[in-house]
């Protein structure tokens, strides 16, 4: 299966995206945070803008108007890549590995 880079500005992060995989899961398994809600392409929280590249989209109608599309503004969530991709996602960022969870010694049985 094809593979497609993904470059983030400003934070110039990258990773790649299986073929058929949104680019928001894709970011995720790369370990990369990009703003996101309802991950079906209605609420819009994960719109960013496409500066090149292209992508297809794997519901009918995403949340977006005609003009925005022609703009270039895509909604990862919904969207696949096509080809190479750079998209301008100001608030992208590596996911931080959760701190462990310091339980206090009680010395209580349990």
């Amino acid at each position: 299966m094809a593979a497609f880079s993904i470059l983030i500005e400003p934070a110039g992060l990258r990773f790649d995206a299986e073929a058929g995989s949104s680019v928001l899961l894709a970011a995720q398994a790369a370990g990369i945070k990009l703003p996101s809600s309802c991950r079906n392409g209605t609420c819009r929280a994960c719109m960013c803008l496409m500066l090149e590249g292209s992508v297809t989209y794997c519901v009918d109608w995403p949340g977006l108007s005609r003009d925005e599309k022609e703009e270039g503004w895509i909604l990862p969530c919904v969207a696949q890549a096509t080809s190479a991709l750079t998209i301008q996602a100001p608030l992208a960022a590596p996911i931080e590995p959760a701190a462990p969870v310091v339980r206090p010694l009680t010395g209580a049985r349990r």
